[in-house]
Parts: C-alpha cells; sequence; structure tokens
C-alpha cells in the first residue's frame, strides 16, 4: 500500500477500470467527480474522499478506505472503498426501473419481410411531411 496514489492509478487498481487509459479518458472527459467536483489525472486521492464512477447504466458513489497502485485480485480491489449507502439504494431503483422497462416493451419474434419494411418506410416518410 502507498502513502500517495495518483486518481487513474487508484482507479484502475480499485477495478473500476479495465486500463489506465481508459481511467484517465474517464477522468478528462468529467465523468469522474473526486468531492463533488471534477478532477485532473493526477489528483491524489486521500483517505475518505468521496468519488463518483460511472459503470455501464449505474454511478458508484465510493468512499476510500484504502490506498494501493498496484491492481490485484477483485476481492483485495474491494477493501479499498466502501460504497455509500445512497448510492447502494439508487443503483437498485435505477435496475429496477430498468427491468420494468424492458417488460413493458415488446419486441418483435421476427425481422420485418419485405412488405412489411416497404409500409415502415412509408409510413416514415409520411411522418416527416
Amino acid at each position: 500500500m502507498s502513502d500517495s496514489v495518483r486518481l487513474d492509478k487508484w482507479l484502475w487498481a480499485a477495478r473500476f477500470f479495465k486500463t489506465r487509459a481508459l481511467a484517465k479518458k474517464a477522468i478528462e472527459g468529467g465523468k469522474v467527480h473526486y468531492d463533488g467536483a471534477r478532477a485532473k489525472t493526477s489528483k491524489n486521492v486521500e483517505l475518505g474522499a468521496l468519488i463518483k464512477v460511472p459503470q455501464g447504466w449505474d454511478v458508484f458513489e465510493v468512499e476510500v478506505t484504502a490506498l494501493s497502485d498496484q491492481r490485484r485480485g477483485a476481492s483485495e480491489a474491494r477493501k479499498l472503498y466502501t460504497e455509500t449507502e445512497e448510492s447502494v439504494q439508487h443503483r437498485a431503483r435505477e435496475a429496477e426501473a430498468r427491468r420494468l422497462n424492458n417488460q413493458v416493451m415488446q419486441h418483435p419474434l421476427k425481422r420485418p419481410d419485405k412488405k412489411q419494411r416497404r409500409e415502415i418506410q412509408r409510413f416514415q416518410r409520411h411522418q416527416g411531411e
């Protein structure tokens, strides 16, 4: 364990990103927030800091509990942070909403045939007018 770790290295070591380059890209793109504000890649991570990290559809809000600049197994990486209770509840609500939305949407059983495609295109042309 180190006493000072860059934000991109910590995110990589905590297994939020597969590579440091992806972590750097997310930080520079303003996706990662450190204590409520955008941060730079070279920001030193401190114990107790709150970090918001996007992961697919979800956003994790975690508190830093340990520092490491080495990527280890998932069980050891999980010890580097604790997820806040609000984050857990928010992710559960969002997952449930996505699940319900997927149930409502009816997907076709097969692709449209040539005649149906023409009808769809005709309908779309008339919608644009």
